[in-house]
């Protein structure tokens, strides 16, 4: 647990000395062992923002909703958020759009992190381009070892107190929710029906991509959510399942 709270820690720098409440200490993630990459090559991701402090990741789902993770959305009204789209830069450049309103699972829980999704409604429509475009949902899960991606604003290193203002990514593979619950790992039944795993050797998601897209085949099958570390050696990244979710992303959406 001393680990968790200096990586928390290193959040409440990173954001400006303040941690929205709801986000666990193993929550959070960033981009470990990844490169710096442009919006045009991930032109769905977008940074959700609290008093204009990048907070979280998201993904576009269509022109007006955002794809992101509930415990992003913990002790936070709407008033307050706001979302940059179109920019391989979270402090500038693209488009900001207010937050008309946001709807987490009904079965999200903080303490198992199960059903960890939400939705976010814009107050103003995005415009599409070649660096603001929606991704599909996975309708299946991947096989196990596919490869993928993530990204994010997220710090780079455990422990880091700033975030880097540039877009990074990193490729990793699929573990699925049967392996990332087996013996192989050391999570065991902390994993849920509702989430999947992705690893690759010193590279992970862990502070500030939470609600971010895991891309696999061109369609967003992951969102970040939780892990214990950062990178860590029998502990992946741990993401929703969006493949699981999806019908109620669609249906509230």
């Amino acid at each position: 647990m001393l680990k968790f709270l200096i990586l928390l820690s290193a959040v409440a720098c990173a954001l400006g000395g303040t941690i929205p409440e709801g986000l666990l200490p193993q929550l959070d993630g960033r981009i470990v062992g990844g490169s710096a990459t442009t919006i045009s090559s991930f032109p769905w991701q977008i940074s959700l923002q609290r008093s204009g402090s990048h907070s979280c990741g998201g993904s576009i789902y269509n022109a007006n909703i955002i794809v992101t993770a509930a415990h992003c959305l913990q002790s936070v009204s709407a008033s307050v958020l706001q979302v940059r789209a179109g920019s391989s830069y979270w402090s500038s450049g693209g488009s900001v759009h207010k937050v008309s309103y946001f709807r987490n699972h009904e079965g999200y829980n903080a303490n198992t992190m199960v059903n960890d999704i939400a939705i976010i409604r814009l107050s103003s429509s995005l415009s599409f381009s070649s660096t603001v475009k929606s991704i599909s949902l996975a309708s299946s899960q991947p096989a196990n070892g596919a490869a993928a991606s993530v990204s994010g604003w997220g710090t780079q290193s455990s422990g880091s107190s700033s975030i880097p203002t540039q877009l990074q990514y990193v490729n990793v593979n699929i573990v699925s929710q049967s392996r990332c619950a087996s013996s192989s790992y050391s999570y065991g039944s902390q994993i849920k029906s509702s989430m999947i795993c992705a690893a690759a050797s010193g590279k992970d998601s862990c502070q500030g991509d939470s609600g971010g897209p895991l891309v696999s085949g061109g369609v967003l099958v992951g969102v970040v959510s939780w892990g214990y570390g950062c990178a860590a050696s029998n502990y992946p990244g741990v993401y929703a399942d969006v493949a699981t979710l999806r019908s109620w992303v669609i249906n509230n959406a």
